[in-house]
């Protein structure tokens, strides 16, 4: 592992490359905060599936990436006079002893749940209008539906025991139902929404991360799909006019090694 002097040294390096390639390099300095917006999320999704992989050297790919965006925006906010990346490190460590008075105050806490609790309640008292002002309209609904519960939660609007949700989910399940009986699409999709919210909720008083739980679900079923793809045509079978009940010995059999 690098000592703190050799991590610093590596940083700067990093620094002085940025300055050289957005001086020299076309591409580099075409790039704009909105042009590179697209590609940040692009990379942030490919450093969550190598989380999702336990891939270490992946992650550690993939955080390169996504430090070089967040030192190729300091370089673009420094052109701009408006903040370098000193400011942006700054602006952190400045956030993070406020945050943390339990830490850098006299502030005491008895568990995580504290932590949360105070956190919020500092945005609020920093001026902040709603607890929700801080989830990003632009997040995918799972995971943002997981931010908005985490956030009045801790501001106190929570149920107080798991059974009380998996309640409120049975009662969405049944609402939902009716709607479908009923033929009413609309209704239907509204239930529907509430029934994923209650699921979401629920997932967090079992300590479940819904939106890791439902990715690991698509890789677990892509990984057996394509395994019957694979086994059919080894066995020079296509694999759209198979049955449904042929492909489901194959599917079977795909549970042996993908679970």
């Amino acid at each position: 592992m690098n000592s703190r002097k050799e991590q610093l040294a590596a940083f700067n390096r990093l620094l002085d490359i940025m300055d050289e390639l957005r001086e020299k390099c076309p591409w580099d300095k075409k790039q704009t905060l909105e042009s590179l917006r697209h590609l940040t999320i692009e990379e942030t999704y490919e450093l969550a599936d190598a989380i999702l992989d336990n891939d270490l050297q992946e992650i550690k790919k993939e955080l390169g990436d996504v430090l070089l965006h967040i030192v190729f925006y300091a370089k673009i906010g420094s052109e701009k006079k408006a903040f370098d990346i000193g400011d942006v490190a700054n602006s952190i460590s400045d956030k993070l002893i406020s945050r943390h008075p339990h830490i850098y105050g006299d502030v005491k806490v008895e568990n995580e749940e504290d932590v949360k609790r105070n956190w919020e309640q500092l945005k609020l008292k920093e001026g902040k209008k709603s607890v929700l002002e801080g989830v990003p309209k632009s997040l995918p609904a799972v995971v943002k539906a997981s931010r908005i519960q985490e956030k009045v939660a801790g501001v106190g609007f929570d149920w107080e025991k798991p059974e009380q949700v998996w309640e409120k989910v049975q009662e969405e399940l049944e609402e939902l139902n009716e709607e479908i009986k009923k033929g009413n699409k609309e209704n239907t999709e509204k239930e529907f929404g509430d029934v994923l919210f209650s699921m979401i909720n629920y997932a967090r008083f079992i300590d479940v991360n819904p939106e890791n739980a439902l990715e690991k679900t698509n890789k677990k079923f892509i990984n057996r799909f394509q395994f019957l793809e694979k086994i059919a045509k080894k066995e020079g079978k296509n694999i759209s006019e198979m049955t449904f009940a042929e492909m489901d010995v194959y599917w079977e059999k795909s549970k042996e090694f993908f679970n």
